[in-house]
């Protein structure tokens, strides 16, 4: 039979109803949730650990984190424990423990024992490990690897001379029984130009040469007597200096690894450029006749120089025959600035030797190329 009040309502489900409004009503009013399980204050685990060696010194460098795993940010030092593993199969060796706050710039220098500066070169690889209040953490860092083992020997008698397709840089060879390494040159800018050319299109704006940077390296490939090498990017009118070490290069899971010497002691030469370009090559000479009112004249051509500063070129001639007569320039004041030169002052049935030199930015002439002789046709 159904009640007056509320027709189709049951008791026991009007009862249920009132008792979960009951519990949203409390959880609304600052009920607990579930109990959440308690922080474990783990610091986060460092993952940008590198490692330098220079000598026997290997200087580690790694970002300390600022907050836990549970991301809290952490409070008071944080224990840094650093390690060293010789091979795979071994233990990560103890190497030092520091405290160094959160957020900081991690730093150590750590010395080789004796038995890692001796040796083939080998890997080894550096892990930092950073520990709770209680002695916990969140897992070793990446490893960072070095090569281990004696370094090269120092590269004795560094001396640089000048010539003109650049600078010639010779050292003492290594002694005859030692394993070949590579050597890197270490140069330094350490003056302007002497004579800054004047702006131009060429020199200003985005198509504009870039400056030269300061310091730049050459590395020479491992050979039995490695004792020289030509600087050829160098810039006349500039002060170098140059610095030279011997550098063992080992693969290791598609990454070269290095264990460098100690740098050389520095030596310094002025790129002052005294010499002339190289002389013109491949003179020929053709007699035309002349169409179309013009006269008879001789085409010259030649190959091209090749240097950086040429400025261009100068044509000589002497009459066959005239061995008494001194040559004699036909060409401008102004080089001639192509491998291409058109005499047209010449006497039919006459003939001519010809001689070009080049001559560069400085003024700097070279000697006269072969002769070229040709005759101009008769009337």
């Amino acid at each position: 039979m159904q009640s007056a009040r509320n027709p189709g309502a049951h008791p026991r489900s009007a009862a249920l109803v009132a008792a979960l409004a009951a519990t949203v009503a409390l959880a609304g009013c600052g009920m607990p949730g579930a109990p959440q399980p308690p922080s474990l204050q783990l610091p986060v685990r460092v993952g940008d650990l590198s490692a330098v060696r220079t000598g026997n010194q290997v200087a580690l460098t790694w970002s300390m984190p600022k907050r836990d795993t549970d991301k809290v940010l952490l409070k008071g030092n944080v224990t840094v424990r650093i390690c060293r593993n010789e091979s795979v199969a071994a233990a990560c060796s103890a190497a030092a423990t520091l405290q160094l706050a959160p957020d900081a710039d991690g730093a150590f220098t750590d010395s080789l024992p004796p038995a890692l500066a001796e040796g083939a070169p080998h890997v080894i690889t550096y892990f930092v490990e950073l520990d709770n209040r209680r002695g916990r953490s969140a897992g070793l860092s990446n490893g960072a690897q070095i090569l281990a083992g004696e370094a090269p020997a120092a590269v004795d008698g560094l001396a640089a001379e000048m010539r003109r397709d650049g600078v010639l840089l010779r050292w003492a060879p290594a002694p005859p029984d030692a394993v070949p390494v590579a050597v890197r040159l270490v140069r330094e800018l350490v003056s302007p130009p002497a004579h800054a050319p004047a702006p131009s299109r060429s020199t200003e704006g985005p198509l504009a040469p870039r400056p030269e940077p300061p310091l730049r390296t050459l590395l020479i490939e491992p050979a039995a007597q490695l004792d020289r090498a030509l600087d050829n990017s160098i810039q006349f009118g500039e002060t170098y200096e140059y610095r030279a070490q011997r550098v063992a290069r080992v693969p290791v899971n598609g990454e070269t690894l290095e264990l460098a010497g100690p740098l050389s002691s520095p030596v310094r030469i002025e790129a002052v450029n005294v010499y002339p370009p190289a002389v013109p090559r491949g003179l020929a000479a053709v007699a035309t006749a002349g169409e179309a009112g013009a006269g008879p004249a001789i085409d010259l051509n030649w190959q091209p120089g090749t240097e950086a500063d040429l400025a261009g070129y100068m044509v000589y001639r002497r009459e066959a025959g005239a061995e008494g007569i001194a040559w004699k320039r036909i060409s401008p004041a102004q080089p001639v600035p192509t491998p291409e030169y058109h005499d047209a002052n010449v006497q039919p049935g006459h003939t001519y030797l010809y001689a070009v030199s080049a001559i560069d930015q400085q003024g700097h002439e070279s000697a006269r190329s072969a002769e070229a002789e040709e005759t101009v046709p008769g009337p």
